[in-house]
């Protein structure tokens, strides 16, 4: 790789702000729906029934706020700029003072006659290029319970009337928090239910660090890896072990914006090729053929999470009459064609001799389709003495059994399984308390150190 090319991966890998190409995870309406874009000229993102280019995002810093905005040729996305006047309106418009008041709306009734102004009239004000916010004050005006309502009660009604009539966009760049977090929101059995707190609780049990060379044994569609490579940040290897002929999909490693320096350091090589005679128990034809078999009947299903969530659509109909709009509220990440570094090579024949003869650093498994056990007891031996493991998932059975069986085979010390436990609370004024709807598990960790087995 030249010197050029070098510095060029260099500078996308710490870039503020994206390029043509990249990928991007747009978050929509703070949270309703995300969904996975390649960035490119001819790239668009359908929010509702309209299609909007993402040609303005082009060169914007990660973290950037856009709006939909009607224009003449049709919708497209505005960037909101925090000094801008147009943003300082919109705040004045959507934010209500908390102050102590008196009033609240028990006289109030939900017979969608409040509203005055027709679904026709929305329609013409759109016709004739009205901004979303030029339809949300215009519904304010024809409202005749809106200055009734309580500070909190006008505040939501604000916050949904802006979602629908004029939605916004944030880009957020690709990390293993922000992939794990939109998988998990919205289809978590693609990545075994792997919450945010028990990937990063993985990656510290496992002790991963820079120059580490780590075994993993990834099922759940590549987040683990390309968190683990995130990590290492082109220092050290990755390597993706596998039972029988076939390496697991590693998709979802393609979305990290990753440049050649640390895609070459995630590598695969199968258990065979791995295992020397004196370090592991051998395993038959038949059992790999049986490993293989197990493994790859859901291959189909973990090929595809990088790239598909079906679209679940919801008719949004308007406390105070207004027409009613169909809008797109779970979509899942979507991989558009884009040029992209590949990741995960055949591992060097060289470096597999350096692992038979040094063993791994440490070792991730999360295999939700296979026995723990089975897995552990065959890749156990491949670590270094006193080197640290982890195996997550999603129920707790598999991991005491296979716990027991360590303690048995006294193959390893310090084991413990742990339950990550998360709880995010919504802190605003006056508003502070625990977010009514919750994941209630995060899955189960073993964790544990390899020792030499006594006699």
């Amino acid at each position: 790789m030249s010197m050029n090319e070098a510095e060029e991966n260099s500078n996308k890998n710490s870039a503020r702000v994206t390029w043509e190409g990249c990928s991007v995870l747009l978050d929509i309406n703070d949270g309703e729906r995300m969904v996975f874009e390649r960035l490119t000229a001819a790239a668009s993102l359908k929010i509702g029934n309209k299609k909007c280019s993402l040609q303005p995002l082009i060169g914007c810093p990660f973290g950037s706020l856009f709006q939909q905005e009607n224009g003449k040729d049709g919708p497209f996305l505005s960037r909101i700029l925090s000094t801008s006047k147009g943003d300082s309106n919109n705040q004045e418009n959507t934010e209500c003072p908390i102050v102590c008041e008196t009033k609240d709306n028990r006289e109030l009734v939900d017979n969608n006659t409040a509203q005055n102004l027709s679904g026709e009239d929305i329609d013409e004000l759109r016709r004739k290029g009205a901004s979303g916010g030029e339809i949300i004050e215009a519904l304010i005006r024809n409202s005749s319970t809106f200055e009734k309502k309580t500070s909190f009660s006008q505040e939501k009604y604000l916050l949904k009337k802006q979602k629908k009539y004029s939605p916004r966009v944030l880009v957020r760049r690709p990390t293993a928090r922000s992939i794990c977090e939109a998988y998990f929101k919205k289809r978590p059995e693609q990545i075994g239910f792997l919450r945010m707190d028990s990937l990063s609780l993985l990656l510290s049990l496992a002790n991963v660090t820079s120059h580490s060379d780590l075994l993993v044994v990834d099922m759940i569609g590549g987040i683990l890896t390309g968190a683990v490579a995130e990590r290492l940040g082109g220092n050290g290897y990755v390597c993706n072990t596998y039972f029988g002929n076939t390496p697991y999909p590693v998709d979802i490693v393609r979305m990290f914006n990753f440049g050649n320096e640390i895609c070459e350091r995630i590598v695969h090589s199968s258990l065979t090729d791995l295992r020397s005679s004196s370090d592991a128990t051998s395993l038959s034809n038949d059992q790999l053929e049986d490993f293989d078999s197990k493994n790859h009947a859901n291959e189909n299903v973990l090929s595809s999470s990088a790239c598909s969530f079906s679209t679940e659509k919801n008719v949004i109909s308007s406390e105070d009459g207004d027409t009613g709009m169909s809008s797109e509220t779970a979509v899942s990440p979507v991989c558009k064609p884009g040029k992209a570094a590949k990741a995960g090579r055949k591992a060097p024949l060289e470096t597999v001799k350096s692992w038979k003869e040094n063993g791994f650093s440490s070792l991730i498994v999360a295999a939700p389709f296979v026995d723990a056990w089975s897995i552990v007891k065959e890749l156990l031996p491949l670590l270094s003495f006193s080197a640290p493991f982890v195996v997550y998932h999603q129920y707790l059975q598999p991991l005491a059994q296979c716990m027991h069986n360590l303690q048995i085979e006294k193959m390893a010390i310090g084991l413990q399984i742990t339950e990550p436990w998360l709880r995010e609370y919504q802190v605003l004024e006056s508003r502070t308390h625990p977010h009514m709807q919750m994941s209630i598990c995060g899955g189960y960790i073993l964790s544990g150190t390899r020792i030499h087995p006594s006699n």
